[in-house]
């Protein structure tokens, strides 16, 4: 009915037992969101119940990502070829599966005018409350194409003493016009001068002999006494009926002929107030009201229809839709059978395939809203759902697995003690820090021999040992980065290193000064066999200490994890903190062997079997251009790596030291004893 009779203002006294068309229209999208269907056709009535239809299911649709598949709207017209063709073959050509038919009571015939004559394919049809007027026309290719239809139909409710009164309904005890054509209808005959049948085969039907019963006409499309429209008749009756008794209570103290009289004299509007507060139940139990608008609470059954192969109609309720307080309960059977004949399943009805869970929606240009394309969620992006809207980006430790159904952690990646890379500089680092040791040990030994004490036999254990210490200092960089082991690895190896650079500078100085000390009248004979070296490296030392001091005051290193550079992993790493400092802690290193190299390389030509200024000179250029590399190696390396080169240019530097410096002294030692006499 109009929603327009809802204005409270213009109908004060309106009232109605049968729910309005917009709940109607609401229990339909229901069914529609239920179920998921998206992309649906619609066929509506030409007048403003159609339109209304049109409109309101349109905008529901919209709102959850559906959309229309075509609008056919059916015209008045009792038959025209063009609009019939028009009409059917935008249902032949669409490829929406679910077809709403919403249509008024008054285009039932020329609905069935259309389809009586043409074959449509196969679709699961949802229909308004107007269905049951079809079955007045049952032609074949109807009952072919609506078998299986759904409709949302007014909920039924008993009538008591209502089945007695059918039993006993004829002609004969009534025999109005409406009576004799409803007969005539159910059985098939004639009543003579009054109504006359003409069968299919065009025939004209018997006459009805007056013997016929109510129990042998096929009324199973009205259910089993239980209605729907007669039903709401009968509550607005007892409404009434209910109203005027409260009217009635409501008069002075009298006697009962004085209240009879009193009822004569009221107004309608007296009426209004008692109607517009009634509450009562039936005897079936159903709770009878209006609400603010004059309309009972919406109730709707979901009913599916049956054309049986004997030419009966078999009506099954499969589900209900209410709305109460604003409150709305939808319920559908899913033991029922609700797809058949036609469908084993429940069929889908989408513009396209839906996008299965990986991908997300994409708009074509020029489609319909609800028609769209699957594009695949992006590295380090993942949907689960199906027809997601977008993909969800996973947290920055995580990542999309191959099908971009799900997040995952990501590995860690740093360098490990059990991956190649990381046993393989962790051997290194002891066979050199044994190889150094060994050194050590030999030099113990041989204490006393003439290539021992020649080059400064203190500075030279000084060296082997900061050397093998510097050769364990790179485990700190090797294993699981922790945030002590971030703050000690760079000051150790900063402290350690210098102490080891810094005495090369002092045996390279310790040289000069011993050979500059023999000429006449030189002032350095005064530093011959001081503690100047020893000195020197604690000067250097505390240098080295100095800087590590202010970086670590100022921007100590800390552990991070760098989720950005690699998408596959985690980079769990020590992040320097301030890089001005780490580059100025190597140059404070590089500037000391440069002096190194600088100081050894004028001394190189000093006449002494035992001068090591050759061998210096060798170690610092080894030294200096292991460095050298290491800046632009180290900047252009992330993750396990920048730590892999910094750990080579430890070793290959400490190992240059430790070759070019000692080697040549074990050899005098083992291989050449005659050179390790002092001679004059």
């Amino acid at each position: 009915m109009d929603p327009v009779f809802n204005d409270r203002t213009r109908f004060p006294s309106f009232y109605r037992t049968i729910p309005n068309e917009e709940a109607e229209i609401d229990g339909i999208v229901k069914i529609l969101k239920h179920f998921g269907w998206k992309w649906v056709g619609l066929i509506i009535s030409d007048d403003a119940t159609g339109y209304r239809g049109r409109e309101r299911i349109s905008k529901e649709l919209a709102s959850r990502g559906g959309c229309l598949a075509f609008t056919a709207v059916l015209r008045e017209i009792y038959f025209n070829y063009r609009h019939s063709e028009e009409i059917v073959q935008q249902i032949r050509k669409s490829s929406a599966h679910v077809i709403v038919l919403y249509i008024s009571t008054r285009f039932a015939f020329f609905f069935t005018n259309i389809f009586a004559i043409y074959k449509i394919p196969t679709k699961f049809w949802i229909t308004s409350s107007f269905f049951p007027r079809v079955m007045i026309f049952r032609q074949q290719n109807i009952k072919i194409t609506l078998n299986g239809s759904v409709s949302l139909l007014i909920q039924e409710g008993e009538i008591p003493g209502f089945e007695k009164f059918f039993y006993r309904f004829s002609p004969y005890n009534n025999s109005d016009d409406l009576t004799v054509n409803t007969w005539s209808w159910l059985f098939g005959c004639n009543f003579p001068q009054r109504v006359y049948v003409r069968l299919q085969n065009s025939k004209i039907a018997k006459d009805c002999t007056g013997n016929e019963t109510m129990s042998e006409a096929d009324v199973s499309v009205y259910g089993n006494h239980n209605y729907r429209v007669t039903y709401r008749v009968y509550t607005a009756v007892y409404a009434l009926a209910r109203a005027l008794h409260n009217l009635y209570s409501a008069q002075p103290p009298a006697n009962h002929w004085g209240k009879l009289q009193s009822l004569r004299k009221i107004k309608p509007w007296q009426l209004n107030k008692y109607i517009r507060n009634l509450t009562f139940s039936t005897s079936t139990g159903d709770t009878v009201f209006f609400n603010d608008k004059g309309e009972p609470p919406p109730a709707f059954d979901i009913v599916k229809w049956f054309f049986l192969p004997d030419g009966r109609v078999k009506r099954q309720k499969v589900g209900q839709f209410n709305q109460l307080n604003s409150k709305k309960r939808f319920y559908i059977n899913g033991r029922d059978d609700v797809w058949g004949p036609y469908f084993k399943k429940m069929p889908l009805s989408q513009c396209n395939e839906p996008c299965a869970p990986g991908y997300r929606k994409a708009k074509i240009e020029g489609a319909p809203s609800c028609c769209y394309g699957c594009v695949r969620c992006a590295d380090g992006e993942m949907s689960n759902t199906t027809d997601a809207a977008n993909c969800e980006r996973c947290s920055e430790y995580q990542k999309s697995n191959t099908e971009r159904t799900e997040c995952l952690l990501k590995a860690i990646n740093f360098l490990s003690y059990t991956d190649t890379m990381g046993a393989s500089l962790t051997v290194i680092a002891f066979i050199l820090f044994i190889t150094a040791s060994v050194v050590l040990g030999i030099f113990v030994k041989y204490w006393e021999t003439p290539i021992v004490r020649a080059n400064n036999q203190n500075l030279s254990c000084l060296l082997l040992i900061s050397l093998m210490l510097c050769f364990l200092c790179t485990l700190l960089f090797i294993g699981r980065p922790t945030q002590i082991c971030c703050l000690l690895r760079q000051v150790t190896f900063g402290t350690v290193f210098t102490i080891s650079v810094s005495s090369v500078l002092a045996k390279t100085l310790t040289v000069i000064i011993a050979f500059n000390a023999t000429k006449p009248g030189s002032k350095l004979k005064k530093y011959v066999g001081t503690q100047l070296a020893i000195v020197l490296v604690i000067i250097c030392s505390l240098g080295s200490t100095g800087i590590s001091a202010v970086w670590m005051a100022s921007y100590p290193p800390f552990l991070e994890a760098d989720t950005v550079s690699e998408m596959e992993t985690v980079i769990l790493m020590c992040n320097e903190g301030s890089v001005s400092l780490f580059f100025c802690s190597i140059g404070y290193m590089g500037t000391l062997a440069l002096l190194s190299f600088i100081a050894a390389f004028l001394a190189k030509d000093f006449p002494d079997r035992f001068n090591e200024a050759k061998n210096i000179t060798f170690s610092m250029l080894g030294f200096c251009s292991v460095w050298g590399a290491f800046v632009p190696a180290y900047l252009s390396s992330k993750g396990s790596r920048m730590v892999a080169v910094e750990i080579f240019a430890i070793l290959a530097s400490s190992a240059g030291l430790l070759g070019c410096i000692f080697a040549p002294k074990c050899y005098i030692i083992f291989l050449g004893p005659d050179l390790n006499k002092r001679t004059f």
